[in-house]
């Protein structure tokens, strides 16, 4: 399933982009003194998701780096490949690429290339991935998992990588998504949380959140018996955003466990995302690790 020692529960750190390189580093390191055993960040139009990686796994020393997930459009297979392969190499147990197709709007307008049929595309990229003839030889060490939300990419996450990387999704995705994958794929799901004292605040900024996430989710939430999503009501919100405190983010983060999640990765969204939120992290630390 898993050849890398991910753990129960990790970081998603979704603004990293934000920091600078010293904070960057200062993060990551004390994310892992914290006792995270995973962190993972995204690509989206900030730094080269490869050379992040390189940052964060020199910043620390065990934890495992996780891109959640690398742009598919970012780079070739072959540079792909030969890149994972080196931080394989370096870090050994240490790095796990997450891949994605990433959104139309972000392949299109801001890298410029023509975005193709997600599955078939993602197919394609891993098949020039394995015949990839440069870089260090792949090593058991080296795995890949997918960012995957509909039926079809968790199956191919199935067949073709060690499991499947599903974002800000609820409890009722992840039980659907541990019966595709079956039972020995990895299932690294990530949850939105919300830690504010003020729970209008926190309704707030959770709501928010789950607006920008819901164009690309309609479907499946409605699927999932969101019958009306696209109003955004409270049980919505809810469902795919954690608030409270951290005592409530471990009761949502069992439930993700016992509807078949292997880990559990917190993406902690404040009002202040060019900051780390060192406070969350180390009350969501003390309550769960």
């Amino acid at each position: 399933m898993n050849a890398l020692a991910l753990g129960r529960v990790g970081i998603w750190a979704g603004e990293m982009d934000r920091y600078p390189a010293l904070a960057l580093r200062q993060a990551a390191a004390a994310i892992e003194d914290l006792g995270y055993p995973a962190l993972w960040f995204p690509e989206t139009t900030g730094r080269e998701a490869m050379a992040q990686a390189a940052l964060l796994l020199s910043a620390t020393r065990q934890t495992v780096i996780a891109t959640g997930t690398a742009n598919i459009y970012a780079r070739n297979a072959v540079s792909a490949a030969a890149a994972q392969r080196t931080l394989a190499e370096a870090f050994p147990g240490r790095f796990l690429l997450g891949l994605g197709v990433s959104h139309p709007a972000l392949v299109t307008d801001v890298r410029g290339h023509r975005f193709g049929p997600p599955v078939a595309t993602m197919r394609a990229y891993l098949d020039a991935m394995e015949a990839a003839p440069f870089g260090p030889p792949a090593a058991p060490g080296a795995p890949r998992v997918l960012a995957a939300l509909g039926p079809k990419m968790l199956q191919l996450a199935a067949e073709r990588a060690c499991g499947a990387h599903p974002l800000g999704m609820p409890v009722e995705h992840t039980r659907r998504a541990r019966s595709l994958l079956g039972p020995q794929a990895l299932l690294a799901v990530t949850q939105l949380v919300v830690l504010d004292s003020s729970r209008a605040r926190a309704a707030e900024l959770a709501r928010a959140h789950a607006a920008a996430a819901l164009p690309n989710r309609l479907a499946l939430l409605r699927d999932l018996g969101f019958d009306d999503a696209e109003s955004l009501d409270g049980r919505l919100v809810d469902a795919l955003v954690a608030t409270g405190g951290a005592e409530d983010i471990a009761r949502r983060v069992e439930r993700h466990l016992d509807a078949g999640a292997d880990h559990v990765s917190l993406h902690v969204l404040t009002a202040t995302p060019d900051e780390p939120p060192w406070r969350q992290w180390q009350e969501l630390a003390a309550q769960l690790l």
